[in-house]
Parts: structure tokens; sequence; C-alpha cells
């Protein structure tokens, strides 16, 4: 069962990945990211990693995504949303997959079984989990190891909101 979820999951990341590519729709295409990072977020909870698991609803799919929204909008200033939202069988389709997709999240965090890490790697973990606790063993690989990539995300981000309103305001 716990493949069949991990593919399940991988598969769902892969296509609403796409739909965010191929959306012709600025609020359908944030949707699929929605999506897309919803299952980013269930393949850690499958792989026992509950506060990362968090952090991507929270921050990601939480924040980052209302930030889009936002910048969205601006850049629509004039444009009807009521076609981006109509309901049929494809909207109906994408409700009963994150409906599943939430359940299992709840069931995989309340005590079912995990994709448990296995040999030199998990002692590892269980060694900078011991050490650290779990805040502190993602923290101190992130801001010593992989300072850089993190510092770079944020600066990726910061260029593409600024650009953002750059374009916003050049239109009004």
């Amino acid at each position: 069962m716990e493949a069949f979820l991990f593919y399940f999951f991988f598969v769902m990341a892969i296509g609403a990945a796409v739909g965010v590519v191929l959306s012709k729709s600025p609020v359908g295409s944030l949707l699929f990211m929605v999506t897309t990072l919803f299952a980013i977020s269930a393949e850690f909870v499958l792989l026992e990693a509950h506060f990362l698991a968090a952090v991507q609803v929270i921050v990601y799919a939480g924040a980052i995504m209302v930030l889009f929204l936002f910048v969205i909008m601006l850049l629509n200033l004039g444009h009807d949303y009521r076609q981006d939202l109509r309901v049929g069988v494809f909207s109906l389709a994408w409700v009963v997959v994150v409906s599943a997709m939430a359940g299992v999240v709840g069931w995989r965090t309340r005590g079912g079984e995990g994709l448990a890490a296995s040999g030199a790697g998990a002692q590892e973990i269980q060694a900078a989990l011991e050490q650290y606790g779990a805040v502190g063993a993602i923290a101190q690989p992130l801001y010593t190891t992989y300072v850089v990539p993190f510092e770079i995300t944020g600066i990726l981000l910061l260029v593409a909101i600024v650009g953002a309103l750059v374009l916003a305001k050049r239109n009004a």
C-alpha cells in the first residue's frame, strides 16, 4: 500500500506540474501549483517527515500561493475570473482526488505505518534527531551545507515578485 500511495502522489505531483505549464489561465495554473505542493507534502508524510510536510503546506501552499494570487490579480486587473472557476466534470474529479489525498494524509499522520528509512541513512537520521531534535536536524544542514541554494531560492522568489509588480505597473 505504501508503494502505491508513493507512486500515486508522485503521478499527481507530475500531472499537476504539467498542468501548471499547460494551463491557459493564471488562476488555473495557480490551483495546479497548489495541488503539486500538496502532493509533495503527502510524499513527505509518507516518508515520515511530518515537520517538512507541515512547512510545505503552511509556507508554500499557504503564504507564497496567496502572494502569487495577489500578483496574478494585480497583473490582470480587468480580467473576468468567473470563467476560470467553472464547475464541470474535470473540477469534480479534482475535488475527489484532493479529498482522497487529504484523507490519506490525515490517516498517515494519525498513526498509519510510514515508509521508514533503513540502513546507514536511517542511523544517521536517528543520530541527528537525538543530537539536534527534529527542527535542529533540518536547520543545521539547511543553514550550513545548503545555505547558498537556500538564499538563491529566496532571491529568485523576490526577483519574480518584483518583476511581476514592474509588469503590472507598466500595463496600468
